[in-house]
């Protein structure tokens, strides 16, 4: 008996082990603390978008309301919305970001309940954040620019998508879902940090060399 017990348990476990690889071919749960970066991340830029929303609203109801974020004639909130590009889709853009943030938290808190997605699912995510981040890069553009004024809220939504897309680039690299050299791999796990700061160091510097004391004034 000792004997028969001790020949079928490893097939047992092995079959169990090819069960659970079969259930979920491929699907990958985030670790908790990208389920929080994501949340956090995506509650700011909704708490941005919101209140640009609101404000908006009080504009269009009274074209000489002035937003609480209209400090001087270069941190003026209120120039932004009256622009064109601050409806680049037909509708204000702090719709879109209603929308887009608000599934970045629902991500965020799946992952938190320990759920796992697949590689076609992590990679329309990153998309999403791509779409993002380069939408956000055209508005700075347009803000810096063109529109010659910046918005506070904006720039908490710019920081939070830039944050976001990094963070969910170097989780595809790093599980393999998006094609990269080892040492690409290797760099995103020991620096995920490096490439987001980065990123919003060359936007600050890009706003302290448009503007410089202006900012204060």
């Amino acid at each position: 008996m000792s004997k028969s017990t001790s020949v079928k348990q490893p097939v047992q476990d092995g079959a169990a082990a090819g069960q659970d690889h079969e259930e979920a071919p491929g699907a990958v749960g985030g670790s908790r603390a990208l389920a929080l970066l994501l949340v956090i991340t995506g509650a700011a830029g909704l708490l941005a978008s919101w209140i640009i929303t609101l404000d908006k609203f009080e504009l269009l109801k009274d074209p000489n309301f002035q937003p609480g974020c209209s400090i001087n004639p270069v941190v003026a909130c209120g120039s932004i919305m009256k622009s064109d590009q601050a409806e680049a889709f037909g509708f204000p853009n702090p719709m879109l970001g209603l929308a887009t943030y608000a599934v970045v938290i629902g991500v965020g808190m799946s992952l938190l309940g320990r759920a796992r997605f697949p590689r076609w699912y992590w990679l329309t995510f990153n998309a999403g954040t791509l779409f993002g981040v380069g939408f956000c890069t055209w508005l700075m553009f347009q803000s810096l620019y063109r529109i010659n004024a910046l918005c506070l809220w904006c720039c908490l939504a710019w920081a939070a998508t830039i944050i976001m897309f990094w963070y969910v680039t170097a989780f595809n690299v790093r599980n393999g879902f998006l094609p990269a050299p080892r040492w690409l791999k290797t760099f995103f796990e020991d620096f995920s940090w490096a490439l987001p700061v980065m990123h919003l160091g060359v936007v600050a510097m890009l706003i302290l060399t448009r503007w410089g004391a202006d900012l204060w004034a």
